[in-house]
């Protein structure tokens, strides 16, 4: 192997190397994207809209300050606006223990 071939695979891998490196540390600390606590967050949100949803299923919407229709085609961004407010409060605990499984996973990807 003559020696650009040999500088030229030498500097691909440091490339490589310094990259992965870059990588990792990008995970350790968060910056892939969205945060943990972000990806917490929403995931909170998620579940606990789906746990909230069945609550109003049975709801009529007539009666004297019943919203009809309309009531009923808004009702999905209602149990979602309480959700997430609910998980910004502090939620249920989803939140918390996905953000150190994450975080164990990331420290598992850059080792």
């Amino acid at each position: 192997m003559d020696s650009a071939a040999l500088l030229t695979l030498q500097s691909a891998q440091a490339q490589a190397a310094t990259a992965q490196q870059t990588q990792a540390t990008a995970a350790l600390t968060g910056k892939t994207g969205k945060s943990n606590a972000k990806l917490g967050l929403d995931f909170e949100t998620m579940c606990l809209t789906n746990l909230l949803s069945p609550m109003f299923e049975g709801l009529s919407t007539d009666g004297p300050f019943g919203g009809g229709h309309a009531e009923e085609t808004m009702r999905s961004f209602y149990v979602g606006a309480m959700a997430k407010e609910m998980a910004q409060r502090g939620g249920i605990g989803i939140s918390d223990m996905m953000q150190s499984q994450l975080l164990k996973l990331q420290e598992k990807g850059a080792a």
